[in-house]
């Protein structure tokens, strides 16, 4: 039954977000706002489909820390689920992704529209530096700007691997971080069809304000994500003890490498 309902939810999520993408290509002709409108629409969906058809329910924790006005929203990277799912507590977002999104057919377009950030990761500095200088005007304007100090998806159980750029975004551009925490990657694992029954919980933590040093501000902020990851983890197996075979599963995979 897991894998006949995770095969249903994968398959009505795809068509449910190629649809939306071709229905919704008027919105384009209006601008960032009527994207996101659509973005957090396709959110809320998905997360219906996920509860209704896996029984996978989302519980956000914290929302009463999420600070008003402009801020960097450094989240940790488990799995899809949360790229869609912050999506119901940053309603006017800009996100720093990878260039490559933006040359998927219709997707990107939306991408490009909305005014998200692309980095292009292979040249360094210099591309740094453009997302740094691009990111500067989002916080000023008040708002949210999204980023995964990892890089990329990291299995539970895996030893941090925070990368100083966001370090370079915080010290630049004088706004508080809000760093949030998730066990995601218990319930939604990447590069697998199978989307686990049970509560995944993302949790916005306390933001650290403006004007730290790079390095206090990067044992900040891994402290507090890492240590929270490691009790929502440990909550989650204390409800189902199955996924402890998940953080085991990350932790060997990332010691081999």
């Amino acid at each position: 039954m897991l894998i006949a309902r995770s095969l249903l939810f994968n398959a009505l999520f795809y068509l449910f977000t190629i649809f939306l993408m071709i229905a919704g290509l008027p919105t384009l002709l209006f601008g960032r706002r009527s994207v996101l409108a659509l973005a957090r629409l396709w959110g809320s969906v998905s997360l219906w489909l996920l509860d209704l058809i896996c029984g996978l329910r989302v519980d956000f924790r914290g929302v009463d820390n999420i600070p008003p006005g402009g801020a960097l929203v450094a989240v940790k990277h488990q799995s899809f689920l949360e790229t869609f799912a912050l999506l119901r507590h940053t309603p006017d977002f800009t996100i720093i992704l990878k260039r490559e999104l933006t040359f998927v057919p219709l997707f990107g377009l939306y991408l490009v529209v909305s005014k998200q950030i692309a980095i292009d990761r292979e040249q360094g500095l210099k591309a740094l530096r453009r997302v740094v200088s691009a990111t500067k005007p989002v916080l000023a304007a008040g708002r949210k700007v999204i980023i995964y100090p990892e890089g990329t998806r990291r299995p539970p159980g895996a030893p941090p691997d925070y990368k100083s750029g966001v370090a370079a975004l915080y010290a630049e551009g004088k706004a508080p971080c809000l760093p949030v925490a998730l066990n995601t990657g218990l319930f939604w694992k990447r590069r697998s069809l199978t989307r686990r029954p049970g509560i995944a919980v993302i949790e916005f933590l306390r933001p650290i304000p403006s004007g730290l040093g790079r390095a206090a501000f990067m044992r900040r902020l891994e402290d507090a994500i890492e240590s929270a990851c490691a009790i929502l983890d440990a909550e989650a197996i204390t409800r189902d003890s199955t996924l402890a075979a998940v953080v085991t599963a990350g932790a060997i995979s990332n010691r081999a490498k």
